[in-house]
């Protein structure tokens, strides 16, 4: 192999990444698996993170900058290495670092993990939105659960879904720092028994069962930015690791019980709530994920500004991220009243300016409820809070609408012994927002109207949107490199500046490069295909690709039966023109939805049986692509030639797969539906295609 000439910081590289290898395995490079490469590569970027976040915390901190405290249930981050050294601007540097060790930097890249942190679009969004934060230099903290086996890994048997555990952690994560020293205590169930004491009421907490929450630090560095940000993660410990007592007379099982029902809070991402023991570990996880972060956020407070609570609000924003974090805000009473004794009027008034919320979803199955009954008997305390909450409220609607007891029922916290989500985030929060503009319309007409008319100010419409550096800069590197060729590469940092690229649409040198970069990107994912499909597709096929969480509204089926419509004209008339299609879907459909998984075996015995009849001669073909993540979205995004957006108008809040898709080239073929609408807007009529009813059509 040719000698690499490296530049001097390349060489440090090269030798800091030889020295990981032998202080933390005990082998030379010559001796190491690929693995062990990667691992090392990973922390020698990990430590200029560090660096730089070391500086970083004392300058926030110096500053007293407000900070972002965004609450998820899940961060979809997919992996973070070629993301981090990209927005280290080392990319090249790695390259040729890792080169001259004898790989290439991408068969590295591809041998870490994707975070089991996630799902669909909701853990996307966090994870685009965090990028964004720090490459502009704002404070912001992702707060969220560390699933030990994230949600599930999907493997296709016999065309059917099943389900296994994601491994993801198997191996350890290179990017997180254990925090032991600043674990929490989460308490649920026991009695709660009222004090009158000095003129104020105290709570104590009788038989409560206690869990651990330990949290995990994952560093997370913007684009050329100066500032470092972090996801924190917290992991379910119990108190005692096991009961000697138990162990030592032989009941080994006992033992270790409590230890192995505390962790089981944090070991699935979405535990199946068709039982009513899923049920109660999903209100479990969402009380531990909440009462652990308002510990640290009102700690952090204490820490640099003592215990003036009211200005809390001008130093601390709480975002709330679709419902299932809603339960920050009574804990964050809890924690007010109960353990630093302020009184619940000013409670209240510091709570309502402390939290914002966004609605993911029109669809009333995600719109979170739980039975009062399990309420109060998993968080006692939280309860009371949040039944004076609703009190309150109910006084408060009967002045603003008085006797008018079905618009009052529909707006309030608590309703047919169900406690409801939504509602408390609009009976408290500053700000609410939908994700597109259609999306928001909808709930402001409809869904929220009610509390719409009474607070217009708080509503507003903030599209969802993507980062340039996970999705064109970090995923197409051949598209980037031919962008910034054209207009330099300041885009990268700010989006608007991609409009210099317009004035090339029609250069036809341009256009023939962009070609070129598409067809390579198509041979990739035909590679791709052919490894763990072992199907052969046609890289001069038209890639006509359905990407996203398997949904009825998605309209995967939809896209099924048009592929059998064009399998049986070509049946018909064999000899008829038809340029050859690959149709390629990638999609999870939740364990216990029974309708979505068989539409995923309906797609998978419509591809055997399309992809075996020799009377078509190959022109179309039918892929189903198994256990769909972020890294394999980075493989479809850029090779795509159709981007199918077809959900039943007005029930996609917004999607940004749409975006991906299109930022990489990709021709829209969609419904008036999410952010679709404004695509439309800002593309024109001639560079998308659009179908179908529109929302108002199919609502009547």
């Amino acid at each position: 192999m040719e000698k690499i000439k490296l530049t001097q910081k390349e060489a440090e590289l090269k030798k800091e990444i030889e020295g990981k290898v032998a202080r933390h395995f005990g082998k030379t490079i010559e001796d190491a698996t690929p693995k062990m490469i990667y691992t090392a590569c990973a922390l020698t970027a990990r430590d200029q993170i560090m660096a730089r976040w070391a500086v970083s915390h004392k300058e926030v901190k110096k500053e007293g900058s407000k900070k972002l405290y965004y609450l998820s249930f899940e961060f979809l981050m997919g992996r973070l290495f070629a993301s981090n050294v990209l927005n280290l601007m080392q990319t090249k540097e790695y390259t040729n670092a890792i080169a001259a060790l004898g790989y290439n930097i991408s068969d590295i890249a591809e041998l870490e993990n994707d975070a089991g942190l996630g799902n669909g679009g909701l853990g996307r969004l966090a994870a685009c939105f965090m990028d964004s934060l720090t490459t502009m230099d704002l404070p912001a903290y992702g707060c969220t659960i560390r699933y030990e086996y994230g949600l599930f890994r999907q493997k296709i048997v016999d065309g059917f879904q099943t389900e296994l555990p994601d491994t993801w952690l198997e191996n350890g994560n290179a990017w997180e720092i254990a925090r032991p020293e600043e674990a929490v205590t989460v308490r649920f169930g026991g009695k709660v028994h009222t004090d009158w004491n000095d003129g104020h009421f105290s709570f104590r907490y009788e038989n409560a069962h206690t869990i651990i929450a330990v949290p995990y630090d994952v560093p997370l560095v913007g684009y050329d930015s100066k500032i470092v940000n972090k996801l924190r993660l917290w992991s379910a410990k119990a108190p005692d690791v096991m009961d000697m007592q138990a162990f030592n007379s032989g009941d080994y099982i006992r033992s270790t019980e409590e230890r192995q029902l505390a962790e089981l809070i944090s070991k699935v991402l979405y535990p199946e709530d068709n039982h009513t023991e899923g049920k109660e570990l999903r209100l479990k996880q969402q009380y531990f994920l909440v009462s652990a972060t308002l510990q640290w956020i009102l700690r952090e407070y204490e820490d640099r500004y003592g215990y003036d609570w009211k200005n809390l609000p001008e130093k601390a924003v709480i975002h709330i991220n679709d419902t299932h974090p809603t339960l920050a805000i009574p804990e964050l009473m809890r924690l007010l009243v109960d353990e630093k004794g302020l009184g619940w009027d000013e409670a209240w008034d510091i709570t309502r300016r402390t939290f914002a919320y966004t609605n993911h979803t029109v669809m009333s199955e995600a719109l979170e409820k739980w039975p009062l009954d399990m309420f109060e008997r998993i968080l006692p305390r939280i309860s009371m809070i949040v039944q004076e909450i609703n009190r309150r409220l109910m006084e408060n609607l009967q002045m603003v609408y008085p006797n008018d007891w079905g618009k009052q029922k529909w707006m309030a916290i608590i309703s047919d012994n169900q406690v409801f989500m939504a509602n408390l985030c609009l009976a408290t929060c500053f700000a609410v927002n939908g994700v597109s503009g259609l999306h928001t319309k909808i709930l402001t007409s409809d869904i929220f109207a009610d509390y719409y008319r009474l607070d217009t100010k708080r509503f507003h419409a903030i599209t969802n949107g993507i980062t340039l550096r996970r999705w064109i800069a970090n995923c197409n590197p051949e598209l980037t490199e031919l962008i910034s060729s054209k207009i330099g590469n300041s885009w990268i940092k700010d989006y608007k500046k991609l409009e210099g690229i317009k004035k090339y649409a029609d250069d036809p040198e341009f256009q023939e490069k962009f070609a070129e970069i598409k067809h390579n990107n198509k041979v990739r994912l035909a590679k791709y295909i052919k490894k763990h499909n072992g199907i052969d597709v046609n890289p001069d096929s038209i890639f006509d690709v359905q990407a996203k969480r398997l949904h009825e509204y998605k309209r995967q089926l939809m896209n099924v039966l048009h592929i059998l419509a064009q399998y049986n004209m070509l049946i018909e008339n064999p000899d008829k023109p038809f340029t050859p299609k690959t149709y390629i879907f990638g999609a999870k459909a939740a364990p216990g939805y029974k309708r979505a998984k068989l539409i995923i075996k309906l797609i998978n015995s419509v591809a055997e049986m399309i992809n075996n009849d020799a009377r078509i001669d190959g022109k179309i073909k039918v892929i189903f692509i198994e256990n769909y993540g972020v890294s394999i979205a980075e493989l479809l995004v850029t090779a795509a030639d159709i981007s199918e957006q077809i959900s039943t108008a007005g029930k996609e809040a917004s999607g940004t797969g749409n975006m991906k898709f299109m930022l990489n080239g990709a021709v829209t073929c969609g419904t008036l539906d999410g952010a679709n609408v404004e695509m439309l807007e800002q593309v024109g009529e001639d560079n998308i295609y659009i179908f179908g009813l529109k929302a108002d059509e199919v609502a009547a």
